[in-house]
């Protein structure tokens, strides 16, 4: 979230962020209570400096054996209204809190101001499209030819937008995960983590998912807790409510893990294949970094995401994401896209996005510059290295062979045993 301080001293420029996402935020409510709340907190400090003095004027009267009655009187009045004005002030933090909650992160000030997804800007293309000299097919048709996807089956065991793998199938979703944490891992110098699956509505509210995002959450049923929608909740999460030494920093993280969105917003859109799924695997890629070195580590983030792709061999291309296709709590973000036959198009694979220290603030992360130095709130980025299903789409549209068999990409090869996917 942003500073309180921040939207006090610069409400214009943050109305003006607030506009350029398309978002609504009440910037004028939040600003009256932050005023009612100092006035009050003036009051009561006032009000506790004044009971200071008379508490040493009344017991110099007991000792010298004077009348302190009628300052003891107006100690109880005062101490009412000190406990009144508390319980007032309490009753505005959680209405500011309320509001703060809701502000979306405000765009760097190189982000394009535009209203949506139709005016972000391509920076880079990489690779060609193939050339197919026969008519391809789409993933879920060569996935079910093949017999190495199941959507049939998948939807009687739990319904519309699930996959079911087999064969070398599974295996190639295994030999991606296993191919991207060792990637990042031994490459780019990613720990990784094998994070629970399960997330608490706080780790949902540190990273921004909640309240924003509440409708694409599957919430367990009678308990606060949630399956996770993305590794990015749990590996931040891991250091919420800590100071971390600064001479550590930066911290990546990798993770894999299954995540899980109601895809609440997305009805009609993607129904068929791997596109867009209740259950899906992600590799994740996380940094805890000095907000000096954010923009740089942003770069590198990305270029981490970029490299799988450039194995892979497969086409893409990146975009730099415009103010009304950023994001809640993004200040600056990426796009990877990666060609998609049947789609004729690019699909996105991977955001990558510097949040500066919004996340931060929301999970109370900092780092403590120097021994007893004042510790402050670090930077947090993000990004996918990759999603896999898509990527298991892309590889079997992009190498498929006219005989209906998919060649497997070479460094995958080792972790497949095998060289071809062809039916049996």
């Amino acid at each position: 979230m942003l500073d309180t301080k921040f939207i006090r001293n610069n409400a214009e420029l943050v109305r003006a962020g607030v506009a350029a996402k398309g978002e609504a935020a009440a910037i004028d409510e939040f600003l009256q209570l932050d005023e009612t709340r100092r006035k009050q907190v003036t009051r009561v400090e006032q009000l506790k400096a004044h009971r200071n003095t008379v508490t040493m004027e009344i017991a110099k009267l007991k000792k010298e054996a004077g009348d302190a009655g009628g300052k003891m009187e107006e100690m109880k009045a005062v101490g009412q209204e000190v406990k009144d004005l508390d319980a007032t002030i309490k009753v505005i933090d959680e209405q500011l809190q309320h509001i703060l909650l809701r502000i979306p992160n405000m765009p760097d000030a190189d982000v394009p101001v535009a209203p949506n997804e139709n005016h972000n800007v391509e920076v880079k293309r990489v690779g060609e499209p193939r050339q197919f000299a026969f008519t391809p097919k789409a993933h879920w048709d060569i996935g079910t030819d093949l017999e190495i996807l199941d959507f049939e089956r998948a939807g009687k065991i739990a319904g519309a937008r699930f996959a079911l793998y087999r064969g070398l199938g599974a295996r190639l979703e295994r030999a991606l995960i296993s191919f991207m944490l060792d990637l990042h891992t031994h490459e780019h110098g990613y720990t990784e983590i094998f994070p629970p699956l399960l997330v608490t509505n706080d780790c949902m509210v540190g990273t921004g998912q909640f309240p924003k995002f509440t409708e694409d959450a599957f919430k367990l049923a009678d308990k606060d807790l949630y399956l996770n929608p993305t590794a990015e909740v749990p590996v931040t999460n891991m250091h919420r409510d800590e100071i971390i030494d600064g001479a550590k920093l930066p911290l990546y993280y990798t993770a894999y893990c299954p995540s899980f969105r109601a895809e609440a917003g997305a009805a009609g859109r993607d129904t068929r294949g791997l596109i867009r799924m209740h259950q899906f695997n992600k590799v994740e890629l996380v940094k805890f970094v000095h907000p000096d070195t954010s923009d740089v580590e942003l770069h590198t983030l990305l270029a981490n995401a970029c490299k799988v792709l450039d194995l892979l061999r497969i086409p893409y291309r990146i975009l730099q994401m415009c103010t009304g296709d950023l994001g809640f709590t993004a200040a600056k973000k990426y796009d990877i896209e990666l060609w998609l036959p049947s789609y004729n198009r690019y699909m996105e694979i991977s955001s990558c996005s510097n949040f500066r220290d919004f996340q931060a603030r929301r999970a109370n992360i900092k780092y403590r510059p120097a021994p007893g130095a004042k510790a402050e709130y670090l930077h947090t980025l993000n990004g996918s290295g990759l999603a896999v299903d898509r990527l298991v789409a892309a590889i079997l549209e992009n190498y498929q062979q006219e005989d209906g068999s998919v060649v497997i990409p070479e460094l995958l090869q080792p972790y497949m045993r095998a060289q071809v996917i062809e039916k049996q």
